[in-house]
C-alpha cells in the first residue's frame, strides 16, 4: 500500500492506494506539519485496521511537506511536487487523460495536464483563505461550514449592486438579477447571512472568470474542480451561471477534496488515468 498525504495550512488529508485503487481516506486538523503527518497516518492505520508493515511507501505533498526531513515511522517517505499531485489526482478522479484542474484551497491553483506533462499555468490568491479572512472580519465567523450555512439564507441584493439596480434591462448576456459590482450596495439592513453570501459569491465569481480565461487560452471547454472549498451550493450555482454564459463546463468529481493526496500516491508509481 502507498499512502499519500497532503499537508495543508490547517488540514491534512490522507489517502491509501492499493493495487492502483483508492483504499480509504480521511482528514485531520492540526497546524504543525509533523504532528499532522504522523497523526493522520496513525489514525488512518488504526481506523482501517491496516498493519504498518503493509505500507510500502509514503508520498508527501502540500505546503507543509517541506517541514518534514526524515522518513515517517521508518517508512520510505518521498516528497511529490504539489502541482504534479494536483494534476495526477484531478485527472484520475475525473477519468480524463488531460485537462485543466482548478484546485481551490487557501488560494486557487490552475494546473494543465497533458501527455507531455503537468504544468502550473497560474491561478489567484482568492480562495478559501479569502472566505475565512473576510468572514472573520465582517461577521465574526471563521468556521467554513458555518459561513456556508449562513449563505444559504442570504440575499445577494442586500450587499451587491445588481444589474437591476442600475438598469431596467439586461446588459448583453448579463441578466438583471446578476451582480454589477460586488459589495457596492451594502444596505444598512444587510444581515450576516447576506454578507456570507456576498463573500462566497465574490470569491467564486473571481475563480470562475479566472478559469474561463485559462480554459479558453489553453483550448479547453471543461474545468475540473478539486479541493474542499468548492464543495458548496454557492460554488455550484455561481459556476453554473458562468458555465451557461461562457460555455465552459465544470466537473466536480467525487472525493475531490482528496485529489492532491491521491495524486501524490499515484505519482510514486507514475500512474495516470491514461
Amino acid at each position: 500500500m502507498i499512502i499519500g498525504i497532503d499537508i495543508g495550512s490547517t488540514t491534512t488529508k490522507i489517502v491509501g492506494l492499493e493495487d492502483g485503487e483508492q483504499f480509504a481516506m480521511l482528514t485531520v486538523k492540526a497546524f504543525d506539519p509533523v504532528t499532522s503527518a504522523a497523526g493522520a497516518l496513525g489514525k488512518f492505520l488504526i481506523e482501517n485496521k491496516v498493519p504498518i508493515s503493509r505500507v510500502e511507501s509514503i508520498a508527501l505533498t502540500g505546503a507543509g511537506a517541506t517541514k518534514i526531513v526524515d522518513n515517517i515511522f521508518d517508512i520510505r517517505t518521498e516528497k511529490v511536487p504539489e502541482v504534479q499531485s494536483i494534476g495526477f489526482g484531478g485527472t484520475y478522479l475525473s477519468k480524463r487523460c488531460n485537462g485543466l484542474i482548478a484546485n481551490i484551497g487557501t488560494g486557487t491553483a490552475l494546473v494543465d495536464v497533458r501527455e507531455s506533462g503537468v504544468a502550473h499555468v497560474g491561478g489567484t490568491g482568492v480562495g478559501g483563505g479569502t472566505i475565512i479572512g473576510l468572514a472573520k472580519k465582517i461577521i465574526n465567523v471563521s468556521d467554513y461550514d458555518r459561513i456556508n450555512e449562513l449563505a444559504r439564507h442570504g440575499k445577494l441584493g442586500e450587499v451587491d449592486l445588481l444589474i437591476n439596480d442600475i438598469s431596467e434591462t439586461d446588459i448583453g448576456f448579463i441578466t438583471k438579477d446578476m451582480t454589477a459590482s460586488n459589495f457596492a450596495k451594502m444596505s444598512e439592513t444587510a444581515k450576516d447571512e447576506d454578507f456570507a453570501l456576498g463573500i462566497l459569491n465574490m470569491v467564486f465569481q473571481v475563480i470562475g472568470m479566472v478559469t474561463v480565461f485559462a480554459a479558453r487560452s489553453l483550448g479547453y471547454d471543461t474545468v475540473v474542480i478539486t479541493g474542499n472549498v468548492g464543495r458548496n451550493d454557492v460554488a455550484y450555482n455561481v459556476l453554473s451561471e458562468i458555465s451557461d454564459m461562457y460555455h465552459v463546463d465544470y466537473l466536480f468529481p467525487d472525493n475531490a477534496q482528496y485529489a492532491t493526496a491521491l495524486g501524490a500516491a499515484l505519482s510514486i508509481k507514475n500512474r495516470r488515468i491514461c
